[in-house]
């Protein structure tokens, strides 16, 4: 098993919205994203912070997303 990329929150953001998620509110650095399906997930963005790899993993199963389809949105 290969390690997950290290991204930000950002960069985690715009991945997402290439899958058909849009932000759909954002309180503090907290951001909602969803899914016309009605997946959805929040993702944390903090300056130049990488999001860590069990958060990230968390995000993802939230997503339904694997991990080699998220590489490929990158």
């Amino acid at each position: 098993m290969t390690r997950l990329p290290r991204v930000t929150g950002k960069e985690l953001i715009t991945a997402l919205r290439k899958a058909g998620f849009d932000v759909i509110r954002i309180k503090g650095s907290h951001h909602f994203l969803r899914h016309s399906d009605g997946r959805t997930t929040v993702v944390p963005v903090h300056r130049d912070e990488t999001i860590g790899p069990g958060l990230l993993i968390k995000i993802l199963l939230d997503c339904e997303m694997n991990q080699d389809g998220f590489r490929s949105l990158l």
